[in-house]
C-alpha cells in the first residue's frame, strides 16, 4: 500500500489516544508468562506485541518472529529456561542478518542449550529449554540493551537470581532503567549500580495489575507535526508527566522544547502547543539512550531548515534496516546534504525543499512515520505505508484526524 500525503494544515486543537508502549508491553508479556498473576491493561496493539503474545502461548516447534527484533531477543532468553521444551526460533531474511551472538553466548555461560541452525552468531536458533544454575555473567553491552533486558527478565526465575557485569557502557541505557522499573512494579527486586546489575530470584509474586503508559516514541511524530506547523495544538491522552515516565523517549518533550513546542502535563495526559521562539542555529544531540527518536528529529530539522548533528546512533545499523543509510538516502531526496559515520548523522538542510518527494520505507515503520509530518511543507509519497502496523497500526487514521489529506493508493 502506497499513500500520498498532500500539503496539509493540522487540526488546530485535536485530541488523540495512543495505545500502550510497545517496549513496556513486550517486557510485561515476558513477565506475565513467567508469573501468570500479573495483569496488563492498555497493552500495545502493535504487530510486534501481538506476535510476541502469540509466540508465548504457541505449541508449534518453529516460532517465526518475522521482523520483530525485540521478540527474537526476549524469546531467546525465555525459551532457554522452559525446561523440556525444544523450539526453532527464526525470523525474516533481515532478522537472520541481525546479530544475536552476544546474547546467546551469555545464556550459554549460564547453562543454556542453544545452537545455530545456519550462520554462527545469527538466527535461526535451536533452543532446548533447561534449568540454568549459574547466576553470574559478563557481556559486552555496546550493541543493544535488549540483550541485557532479555537476561534481566528471566533472572527472577533463575535459582540464584542473576548478576550481570557490563564490560562497556551500555547503549540505550534508559531501556535498562525501564526494565528495572517494571520488574520492581511487579514486586521483583532489581539493582543497577554502575556497570553491575543484580536481579533477585523470586518463586511467586502477589497479583498485580499494571497499566501500560502510551508510547512516547509514537508521540514523537506529533511533536514533529506541531514543530512544523504554524500554530497547532495536540492533546495526547493518558501520558504520564515526562519527569516520571518509565520510557527514555519521554525526553522528546525536552528536545522539542528547543524546536518551539511546549509540553504541558494536564493530569490526564499532555498538551503539545506551538509557541515558536528562536530556533537553534545547530541542533546537536547525543541520542545514545534514545536512538529511536533520530529519524523523527532529523526530519523535523529538515522541515525547519535547521542543521543537526546526531550522535550515539551505533545501534541504528542493526534495526529493521540500516537506519543510518536509509535516512541518508531519503533526506538526500529532499535536497539535504547528509554525512553519516558508524554512530552519527550530520544533516545540512537545503535552501528549498522539492515540491514533492517519494519516500521508501525499507520495511521500517519509523521511516514511514518520521517522514509523514513533512507533508506540512510538501507533498509526500510513502511507499509500503502499511509497515506502520509494526508499532502503530492506527497511525494513518490518527494523522487524518489531525487534518492531513491522505490518498490511497498512489496511481
Amino acid at each position: 500500500m502506497n499513500l500520498t500525503l498532500s500539503v496539509s494544515k493540522p487540526n488546530p486543537a485535536a485530541t488523540l489516544k495512543i495505545f500502550g508502549s510497545k517496549s513496556e508491553s513486550n517486557r510485561l508479556l515476558i513477565l506475565q508468562a513467567l508469573f501468570p498473576h500479573i495483569e496488563i491493561n492498555n497493552l500495545s496493539d502493535s504487530d510486534d506485541t501481538k506476535l510476541l503474545q502469540k509466540a508465548l502461548v504457541s505449541n508449534k516447534k518453529t516460532i517465526d518472529v518475522g521482523h520483530a527484533g525485540t521478540a527474537m531477543r526476549f524469546l531467546t532468553a525465555y525459551f532457554s529456561i522452559q525446561e523440556g521444551k525444544e523450539i526453532l526460533l527464526t525470523g525474516s531474511e533481515r532478522m537472520q542478518n541481525r546479530p544475536i551472538g552476544i546474547l546467546v553466548e551469555a545464556l550459554q555461560k549460564l547453562g543454556a542449550d542453544i545452537s545455530y541452525e545456519k550462520e554462527p552468531g545469527f538466527p535461526p536458533l535451536r533452543i532446548r529449554g533447561r534449568k540454568l544454575n549459574n547466576s553470574q555473567v559478563q557481556l559486552s553491552s555496546n550493541i543493544s540493551s535488549q540483550y541485557i533486558s532479555a537476561l534481566m527478565l528471566i533472572a527472577p526465575k533463575l535459582p540464584g537470581g542473576l548478576e550481570i557485569e557490563l564490560q562497556e557502557q551500555a547503549v540505550s541505557f534508559s531501556y535498562l532503567e525501564m526494565t528495572k522499573s517494571l520488574l520492581k512494579k511487579t514486586g521483583i527486586s532489581c539493582e543497577i549500580n554502575g556497570n553491575k546489575i543484580h536481579v533477585f530470584s523470586v518463586s511467586t509474586l502477589s497479583p498485580a495489575t499494571i497499566f501500560v503508559e502510551p508510547d512516547w516514541s509514537s508521540a514523537s511524530y506529533f511533536y514533529s507535526i506541531v514543530a512544523l506547523s504554524d500554530s497547532a495544538e495536540i492533546r495526547l491522552q493518558n501520558f504520564r508527566n515526562p519527569k516520571i515516565s518509565y520510557q527514555g523517549d519521554s525526553v522528546v518533550a525536552k528536545i522539542y522544547g528547543k524546536l518551539g513546542v511546549e509540553t504541558t502535563f494536564s493530569g490526564t495526559g499532555i498538551i503539545l502547543k506551538k509557541i515558536g521562539g528562536k530556533l537553534p542555529g545547530l541542533l546537536q544531540l547525543d541520542l545514545s539512550n534514545t536512538p529511536d527518536l533520530a529519524q523523527t528529529i532529523a526530519v523535523s530539522c529538515l522541515g525547519l531548515k535547521i542543521p543537526c548533528k546526531l550522535l550515539g546512533l551505533q545501534t541504528l545499523k542493526i534495526k529493521e534496516t540500516n537506519r543510518l543509510l536509509a535516512l541518508k538516502t531519503e533526506l538526500e531526496k529532499c535536497n539535504a546534504k547528509v554525512k553519516i559515520s558508524e554512530n552519527s548523522l550530520e544533516m545540512l538542510p537545503p535552501e528549498s525543499l522539492p515540491d514533492s518527494v517519494e519516500i521508501d520505507t525499507y520495511d521500517d515503520h519509523r521511516m514511514a512515520m518520521a517522514f509523514a509530518p513533512l507533508a506540512l511543507k510538501i507533498s509526500i509519497g510513502i511507499n509500503d505505508a502499511e509497515v506502520v502496523s509494526k508499532s502503530y497500526p492506527q497511525f494513518w487514521q490518527d494523522l487524518e484526524k489531525q487534518g492531513f489529506s491522505i490518498k490511497n493508493p498512489v496511481k
